[in-house]
């Protein structure tokens, strides 16, 4: 195979774990240790095989949130492995792919353990870090008080003006993902929503209901990747493969975190941007895996809230402009559709655990690609992708096969 062609630079996933999503009101190192411990079991892989640890960081856990690969280390036992830790806000679990994958094509590791794992506060999420006056998310905190359900219901307020989208189409979205975590065992909220549920629910910001944001969890999650060299030894004859991780930026002059332009575009009002940030994650990561949206067997994206599950649609290239809210109210989005989305219930269905939601989206694409997501499993699954977005600039997607 040569070096440019796809397939060329793929890793194995070995093993994936994970520790169940809820407010258990314990340490974020417990949840990463178990589904540590759970991904090597899965693998098959002892731990002192191990040659690298990168751990997504999780900043609200102190110190030891800040160096998590060495911290998850020292948790399973010093055996000697490199250590890298990562941090990217909610795109932490997939830099920290990025990074393993860089460490096994370079040939610096055979066997390498992700991990992710958060203690998350209840309530809002505030800005972590001391004060940031060049970071617009910050700005948005400080300056206008725009907690992120605020944020959230702006994007679906824009929908709603350019799209003619309904607050009875975002509802049709969790009632989707709700009825996928129902079969998930992994997930925090495990019961089936009616869309008169969601329509009765607290109004947090307008037009966002409750049931239209995704809670704060604690939870973790891991996988071990390995080289493919290293797998055929193992005996993994057909691992699921990453292919591709996007980890891209924004492109300026477009604004650094493709904010709605509400204040700074008057022409936001009539006519959507041609392109946005989550559009030119999902491009990269198709260029470099050598796929369209029309080779997706389904796909795992961020739905911080409901009428952002309808924008990541339209980014990748499931349909076009507009029509988001149409897929999801004809079924084609859902479990048994053409093209499901979320099948592991979705953010929806586990909430926030900042650092370990990337992660754990891969790990959902690794069952379904193996075909052991149960009563949630796409039928003939082969390749699938995640997709995500953290502060600041922060993208990222990755590609699995099988």
């Amino acid at each position: 195979m040569a070096p440019g062609e796809p397939g060329a630079r793929d890793i194995a996933v070995l093993g994936a774990g994970m520790h169940p999503w809820g407010k258990w009101g314990r340490g974020f190192v417990e949840y990463g240790t178990v589904a540590a411990r759970e991904a090597l079991a899965d693998a098959g892989v002892e731990w002192r095989d191990v040659q690298s640890v990168v751990g997504a960081d999780t900043v609200r856990g102190g110190y030891p949130g800040y160096v998590a690969g060495a911290t998850f280390a020292q948790a399973l036992g010093w055996q000697g492995a490199r250590v890298t830790s990562v941090y990217a806000a909610c795109a932490s679990g997939a830099q920290a792919i990025a990074t393993a994958r860089a460490q096994i094509l370079a040939g610096l590791a055979d066997v390498v353990l992700v991990v992710g794992a958060d203690a998350a506060p209840k309530g809002f999420f505030a800005p972590a870090g001391g004060d940031r006056p060049d970071d617009p998310d910050w700005l948005r905190f400080r300056v206008l008080g725009a907690t992120n359900p605020t944020y959230f219901a702006l994007y679906a307020r824009r929908r709603m003006a350019l799209h003619g989208d309904t607050p009875h189409d975002f509802a049709l979205v969790k009632v989707k993902n709700a009825a996928a975590g129902a079969l998930n065992p992994r997930a925090r909220y495990r019961k089936a929503v009616t869309a008169e549920e969601v329509a009765g629910s607290a109004v947090v910001a307008d037009p966002l209901r409750l049931l239209d944001i995704c809670a704060t969890s604690d939870g973790g999650a891991a996988l071990v990747l390995s080289s493919m060299e290293f797998a055929r030894r193992h005996g993994a004859t057909d691992p699921v493969r990453i292919r591709a991780v996007s980890t891209v930026t924004p492109t300026y002059p477009k604004a650094v975190l493709d904010l709605p332009d509400i204040a700074t575009d008057s022409a936001a009002v009539v006519a959507p941007a041609p392109h946005t940030f989550r559009a030119s994650i999902a491009r990269a990561a198709y260029e470099e895996a050598g796929i369209g949206p029309e080779d997706l067997s389904l796909a795992e994206v961020y739905d911080l809230s409901t009428a952002l599950e309808l924008e990541w649609y339209e980014d990748l290239g499931l349909c076009g402009a507009g029509e988001g809210a149409k897929l999801v109210r004809e079924g084609i989005t859902a479990l048994g559709g053409r093209i499901p989305v979320n099948t592991s219930g979705g953010l929806a269905s586990f909430g926030e655990a900042v650092p370990a939601q990337a992660i754990a989206q891969v790990c959902e694409l690794t069952w379904q690609l193996r075909g052991t997501a149960g009563g949630r499993q796409v039928p003939g699954a082969r390749v699938g992708i995640t997709a995500n977005q953290g502060l600041f600039g922060h993208g990222s997607a990755v590609v699995a096969v099988r």
